[in-house]
């Protein structure tokens, strides 16, 4: 018989505020991280960069198989049989098409990909990628800078963050009314011993961790990049204030979005978003280089399929140690630590859909949608530096994004307007990173799918806590904080190693209980005759 997942909120009416083995671990690292940070702030962040370097020299290559096992069978499982069965126990969608991609899009893009969205491309311009061999800042040069950014942010970024664990996910919680959490995921591996103790706890504890130090980044970066947007236009001032001012608006946002819930904040504020976005695009391409950006989309997505293996599985070996640390590595570390809790997300928000549409969406079509995004902004900063309308070398070789992103949204159809809405845009994206996080974490200490809306506002207020205390340290600790993403993705990994072989089995596992396939050792019927057959027997 189908299990349905039960909330402990029915015992008493007082639901579970935590796991106290999940909210002492994650607690505790951030107050050992800050309090590390406060005793030796050097101290710190030479082990984390010491741990960060080895990290990436010794299991880059690792990480990078992962993905790519992860995006390959996702798709295999998308085009099975098994693709037809539906998520949740419903026959029908809980969101509309519109809503449900919305949430998936601001969610996964959210403000890394927005933040990196003007500038990376244009960096892969005036620093030709390891892949490839074209001269930089040449007009050959722009097909492999948007193929470089496309293999960052694109089919294999998307995949792990909600394909196969998310499968997993749903099939255990729906089915089998087994807890949203990330030792879940490990349940086929050790059975019962990590569900209940401390071993679960530390699994969890270890996810919420990482996407604690994913998240923290982007709040702070935002902070420093709209301050500085501010400053630049409107001549506000750009220190500590300013930005303690940021983060309490931003804060604001996304907490009072992660209390309301998925059917209102946390979805009124992606499709806010995703309106504000299309406008954004429309702007860009009908009125800039349309020309050139079509060409550029098209010459650099082809670059990026005849060009898929080699960038995904280039290594020290044939590229720059250096490179690898902060581009790809850091890159696939970031979407790895995300991965269980985005997962949870993607689980959640899924109901009704088939396991194909909800593959499909985070592992094609949101891909896919990225990929556009970042020639518009990516593609217009590359025009703009061949043309010799900016000039960002200098700023990107020092790594200044929040500069790139001004430049380039100043020199766009509108100037001043275009940047207002970008850097409005990028404070968006945030905050449904913020509310979507902040509601998973909750989920995954709560145990269930509807956690206290005030652990929901907790754990938004301490990561715009811990990104104030850190910007206040200086930037260099939320570069600290980046480069610990790297180490977190070590045992996240091994949370999502296992779903390369339990995803397929799941998937099949629900299309048999659904009558999709026959069940093991039986030919029979398939489909719609099967269950016209068992509908009448």
């Amino acid at each position: 018989m189908t299990q349905t997942n039960k909330t402990p909120a029915e015992g008493g009416g007082i639901k579970q505020l935590g796991d106290p083995i999940v909210l002492g671990l994650s607690v505790g690292f951030i107050l050992l991280f800050l309090g590390a940070s406060l005793f030796n702030i050097d101290w710190t962040a030479g082990l984390i960069a010491d741990g960060f370097a080895w990290t990436s020299r010794v299991l880059g290559s690792y990480f990078q198989l992962l993905l790519v096992a992860t995006f390959v069978i996702g798709m295999g499982v998308a085009m099975s049989p098994a693709g037809s069965a539906k998520v949740g126990n419903r026959s029908t969608p809980e969101l509309s098409t519109f809503k449900w991609l919305s949430i998936i899009m601001c969610t996964l893009l959210a403000g890394g990909g927005v933040f990196f969205a003007a500038g990376e491309p244009v960096y892969h311009f005036v620093v030709t990628p390891p892949s490839f061999t074209t001269e930089a800042g040449t007009a050959e040069a722009v097909a492999p800078a948007l193929a470089q950014s496309f293999m960052h942010w694109g089919f294999l970024a998307w995949a792990i963050l909600g394909t196969l664990s998310a499968v997993v996910l749903a099939h255990a919680h729906y089915v089998k009314g087994q807890p949203l959490r990330p030792r879940t995921l490990l349940y086929p591996v050790f059975g019962d011993r990590v569900m209940t103790g401390w071993f679960g706890g530390i699994v969890d504890a270890a996810c919420v961790i990482a996407v604690v130090a994913g998240t923290v980044g982007p709040i702070g970066f935002l902070a420093t990049q709209v301050s500085f947007g501010l400053n630049e236009l409107f001549g506000f001032g750009e220190g500590f204030g300013s930005q303690l001012v940021i983060l309490l608006i931003l804060a604001g946002i996304y907490v009072t979005s992660a209390m309301t819930g998925i059917h209102k904040g946390i979805q009124m504020l992606s499709r806010f978003n995703v309106f504000l976005a299309l406008a954004i695009a429309a702007v860009i391409f009908l009125f800039g280089p349309t020309l050139f950006l079509t060409n550029a989309w098209t010459q650099g997505f082809g670059e990026y399929i005849s060009s898929f293996f080699a960038m995904a599985t280039v290594t020290a070996e044939t590229a720059p140690e250096w490179w690898m640390q902060w581009w790809t590595i850091f890159f696939f570390a970031w979407f790895i630590g995300y991965g269980p809790l985005m997962a949870i997300f993607v689980a959640r928000i899924s109901r009704g859909r088939s396991i194909r549409q909800m593959i499909l969406a985070v592992g094609v079509m949101a891909p896919v949608a990225t990929t556009v995004w970042f020639t518009l902004l990516g593609g217009s900063g590359i025009y703009y530096q061949l043309t010799g309308a900016i000039d960002l070398t200098q700023a990107l070789n020092d790594f200044q994004f929040e500069v790139a992103t001004l430049t380039i949204a100043q020199a766009l159809p509108g100037g001043t307007l275009m940047a207002m809405a970008i850097l409005l845009l990028t404070t968006i994206f945030v905050a449904t990173t913020g509310d979507s996080m902040s509601y998973s974490i909750a989920v995954v200490s709560a145990g269930h799918d509807d956690p206290n809306r005030f652990v929901r506002a907790f754990w938004g207020v301490a990561m715009a806590l811990m990104a104030a205390v850190l910007l206040y340290m200086g930037a260099g600790q939320i570069s600290a904080l980046q480069q610990f993403i790297v180490i977190t993705a070590i045992p996240v990994s091994l949370v999502l190693l296992p779903s390369l072989y339990i995803g397929p089995k799941a998937a099949y596992a629900m299309a048999r209980e659904q009558g999709i396939v026959p069940p093991k050792g039986e030919p029979g019927l398939m489909g719609v005759e099967r269950q016209s057959a068992s509908r009448e027997s």
